[in-house]
């Protein structure tokens, strides 16, 4: 009798556990933000310029606090990119998320910021940063500064980044239409 009782809670337990990661998949999948497919967004003459600027630091080692080409936080690559570029920006991602205009997903264009949650999703506050440099094809790719280096990601294609995002903004740096 035991053991019909383990497997009757161990079968109870797998449903369970089945209609919430079924529930959890719709409702991301709900949420995914939607981006205009049929727009493809090339970068203007500044913002393409920042963007080439960005990807020379591919690869760069992530490092926590880091400001230099010897290895760059989130924000800290991001300063030193528009750094490059004349601009003194406040250190931190929630600080830069504070600036300029906010911009939703269906208007992003390539040198947009998208700031995300950090590492625990569900937090409310901004904690990680991350530059567009592509909008096509109903995705948005972007480069940052994350887990072991510089590196692009596309939004689309990664739940972690689906599930922490937060906003969008546009600098004016004279960069975007």
């Amino acid at each position: 009798m035991r053991k019909a009782s383990v497997r009757y809670s161990f079968l109870i337990t797998f449903f369970m556990l089945c209609s919430l990661i079924s529930w959890s998949q719709q409702l991301v999948g709900d949420s995914v933000p939607k981006v205009d497919s049929t727009k493809r967004n090339p970068p203007n003459d500044k913002a393409e310029a920042l963007i080439n600027y960005a990807k020379t630091f591919l690869g760069v080692p992530y490092r926590y606090g880091g400001t230099t080409p010897s290895g760059f936080d989130c924000s800290g690559f991001i300063n030193y990119v528009f750094r490059n570029f004349g601009f003194s920006l406040v250190r931190t991602s929630y600080g830069l998320a504070e600036l300029g205009q906010t911009v939703s997903l269906s208007e992003i264009q390539p040198g947009d910021l998208m700031f995300f949650k950090g590492s625990n999703a569900n937090s409310s506050s901004v904690g990680h940063v991350a530059l567009v440099i592509e909008v096509a094809n109903g995705d948005i790719r972007f480069i940052h500064s994350a887990g072991n280096a510089v590196k692009i990601d596309s939004f689309r294609k990664s739940r972690y980044y689906i599930q922490r995002y937060v906003k969008t903004k546009r600098l004016d740096y004279g960069g975007n239409k």
